[in-house]
């Protein structure tokens, strides 16, 4: 309260020394600091400690839980890939004709033909109760797939069946096809591997040495840097160049090179990988119509764990919860501060009234000032004489008249009062 004791304050006046707890403002940007409880109120209630504990703790959670999503971060920027096996059905259906010569066109029936099916499936399903991801199709796995035929049987226009990926490919779970024909016909499947990241195979000699077939680009690099440290072939003066032993040089053709030139020298020493090639019979003897073949092959996957780090990155489930909690422990903290300070102004005022009186009415005095801009002599109004002046008394007197004459016009016009 400024204007005095009558005022209609909800808070206590501004004693000497102390500042009024402004309002909470929902503008006002949130900060650690003002959750933090001052020491006097940790003095006066021992118990506050536990929620200090309880800061610091939430501190070290924050941080813990920040780094982590910083690793996570980090770990997502390289494949996280996981060996699977993929199991391939080759099964093959013969359609024996109905009839055949003349009669065929006049009775409307069928040549004999037979269906060659190429489908597959992940084997070592997850566990029941985890999470199932959407099931992936067979064509994913692939960049092309060429079913090449016996020549002698289908011709040179009629024995390649071909699929190879596009920008606008629609994924499907298999593949088919169908050709009319009573013999056994040998067919060669070529499965090329859609690798994510890019893979290579590397020159025969670059294998050998480094005991790596096919691999991305960034492995090899790091394959071939650990050679390099391994032989101690780093210059020992100029540590950017890599001295050639006897196998690097017969592979770069040159006995030495900066560290920097290895990718643009790997360049003709790395070529696409080789196709998966099966050999198949499709058969149409015996007395089952349809046979099956299996084969499983190696390919890679994206990690189940990747799925779950970038959902815990972007996660904001709990994000307005821990927000309310938040603004709610702040208006809190502010409540007891605002208490605090209550208790302060009314104890001050019970151990000494009379000095308490006099140093609120001087911070009273000060903030009137502060607020109507009036500019005094603080050294001559502090002494007592200068009250006691004739000009003083006579100020009094017309200050007390005028508060007079308005409050008796307010009053006559209350009452309806007219002056004749």
């Amino acid at each position: 309260s400024k204007g005095g004791l009558g005022g209609g304050a909800t808070g206590p006046p501004t004693v000497a020394g102390t500042t009024p707890v402004a309002p909470p403002s929902a503008k006002k940007k949130k900060k650690l600091a003002d959750k933090i409880l001052p020491p006097r109120v940790r003095d006066l209630v021992p118990e506050s400690q536990a929620y200090m504990d309880l800061l610091a703790f939430e501190r070290k959670l924050d941080f813990t839980i920040m780094r982590k999503r910083l690793d996570i971060q980090e770990a997502l920027k390289r494949p996280m890939k996981q060996k699977r096996k993929l199991r391939i059905f080759i099964s093959n259906t013969f359609y024996p004709g109905k009839l055949c010569g003349v009669e065929l066109e006049e009775e409307g029936g069928t040549v004999p033909s037979w269906e060659l099916r190429v489908e597959g499936r992940l084997l070592e399903e997850q566990p029941k109760g985890e999470s199932r991801s959407a099931k992936r199709k067979f064509s994913s796995f692939f960049k092309s797939l060429v079913i090449e035929l016996d020549k002698e049987l289908y011709g040179p226009d009629n024995h390649l069946v071909e699929w190879h990926r596009t920008p606008t490919t629609t994924e499907t779970d298999g593949f088919q096809v169908k050709r009319p024909g009573d013999k056994n016909v040998r067919c060669t499947i070529l499965l090329l591997l859609d690798y994510q990241p890019l893979q290579f195979k590397l020159d025969p000699r670059l294998a050998r040495l480094l005991g790596i077939h096919t691999q991305t680009r960034p492995v090899i690099i790091a394959a071939l840097w650990q050679y390099v440290k391994t032989h101690r072939l780093q210059d020992p003066h100029e540590r950017e160049h890599i001295n050639c032993d006897k196998y690097l040089e017969q592979i770069f053709q040159c006995q030495r090179m900066k560290f920097a030139e290895i990718p643009q020298r790997l360049h003709q020493l790395l070529h696409p990988p080789d196709p998966i090639v099966i050999n198949h019979v499709i058969s149409v003897e015996g007395p089952d119509t349809k046979k099956t073949a299996c084969y499983d092959i190696d390919v890679e996957v994206d990690d189940p764990l990747k799925a779950q780090m970038n959902s815990f990155i972007l996660s904001t489930a709990n994000q307005q919860e821990i927000q309310a909690l938040d603004n709610k422990i702040h208006e809190t903290v502010e409540t007891i501060n605002q208490l605090k300070t209550n208790r302060e102004f009314f104890l001050s005022f019970a151990k000494d009234p009379q000095q308490f009186i006099s140093k609120w009415l001087v911070s009273q005095m000060r903030d009137l000032k502060t607020m109507t801009d009036v500019v005094g002599s603080p050294e001559e109004e502090r002494r007592a004489d200068f009250y006691y002046q004739r000009w003083a008394q006579e100020a009094v007197c017309r200050y007390f008249y005028g508060k007079v004459q308005q409050r008796r016009a307010e009053l006559e016009q209350a009452l309806g009062i007219r002056n004749a």
